[in-house]
């Protein structure tokens, strides 16, 4: 049962990452990778809205008629989606504007719609509790990294602070979407090469 329970919680960090693997919800991350704090900003409210509606459904999954499922689900991830986003404005304005509507777009962002439909609506409390941690940490270290890359080498910056030399030609490119498209191809052949020799 442990065992079933650390799987359920290991999967999300690389067998089946979010972006790395699933490939879903590429467009917030293309869109918020260019800064290191709206990554961060992105990873908190993902990971609170992902984690609090696959719990939500866990907990009434038996009384929501399976006709009606799909829009009971987007009112599950639409309260912290909101509840995100009105935190945001009031205490983090620079970063919700910043964000734009990526924050907003959450409640229909695939990823947590599809473990939603895919996992949460079929598991108990524990393995959606597990499940939804390592979702959320497997999209949090991948867009963190990836936004970490793209400031630093696209900008000569890390969290708004010059820390590349004068000189330091930016690579104005990976502030792009096909740059974040070839940061994010490079990261799925590492990541698939370590798993094949792990296997």
């Amino acid at each position: 049962m442990k065992k079933n329970i650390f799987k359920e919680f290991t999967k999300g960090l690389f067998k089946e990452n979010p972006i790395l693997i699933i490939m879903l919800g590429l467009c917030s991350v293309l869109a918020v990778s260019t800064d290191v704090s709206n990554a961060l900003g992105m990873s908190l409210g993902f990971s609170f809205v992902l984690i609090i509606s696959e719990l939500l459904v866990s907990i009434f999954k038996k009384i929501i008629p399976n006709e009606v499922r799909i829009p009971i689900f987007l009112i599950f991830i639409a309260v912290p989606t909101t509840i995100v986003d009105l935190v945001m404005k009031a205490y983090f304005p620079s970063l919700s504007k910043s964000m734009g509507v990526f924050i907003p777009l959450i409640v229909v962002n695939c990823i947590v719609l599809g473990r939603i439909e895919a996992f949460s609506y079929k598991k108990n409390f524990v393995e959606n509790l597990m499940d939804s941690l390592g979702m959320a940490l497997g999209y949090s270290w991948v867009i963190i990294v990836l936004s970490i890359i793209r400031e630093i080498f696209g900008k000569g910056t890390f969290l708004g602070i010059r820390v590349m030399p004068e000189v330091y030609q930016p690579m104005s490119i990976l502030t792009s979407p096909p740059g974040g498209f070839f940061l994010i191809a490079v990261f799925i052949a590492l990541l698939n090469g370590i798993l094949k020799r792990r296997s």
